[in-house]
């Protein structure tokens, strides 16, 4: 029997699902930042949508995570950086954003 898709009663495609999610748990961001960056890009969604979305998937991105807490977004333990880290961190975040909306974005969005 073939495994049913956890996405399969969802309007929203998987990659924005992934991305809202993404976006809530790597960078910090409130529920409302994300509904305004996804409306940026055109993705018309409540930041209770969003709060859902968290709370049906992201354990399920978690389990799929393979590369450990260091390489995961969703295990990272920020009390071990570093303040410079931190900047370092924060200055390399535009480019991660650009490279995310990038790969999880359907080109028709972009």
């Amino acid at each position: 029997m073939p495994k049913r898709s956890p996405f399969r009663y969802f309007k929203t495609s998987p990659e924005v699902i992934r991305l809202a999610v993404m976006l809530y748990v790597r960078f910090p961001l409130s529920l409302r930042n994300v509904e305004d960056l996804l409306h940026e890009r055109g993705i018309d969604v409540c930041h209770e949508t969003v709060r859902f979305w968290w709370n049906r998937f992201a354990p399920m991105f978690a389990a799929a995570a393979t590369h450990g807490s260091a390489c995961s977004p969703l295990n990272q333990d920020r009390s071990l950086s570093t303040r410079p880290d931190d900047r370092t961190n924060g200055t390399a975040a535009p480019a991660e954003w650009r490279g995310l909306c990038e790969a999880w974005l359907p080109s028709a969005l972009r």
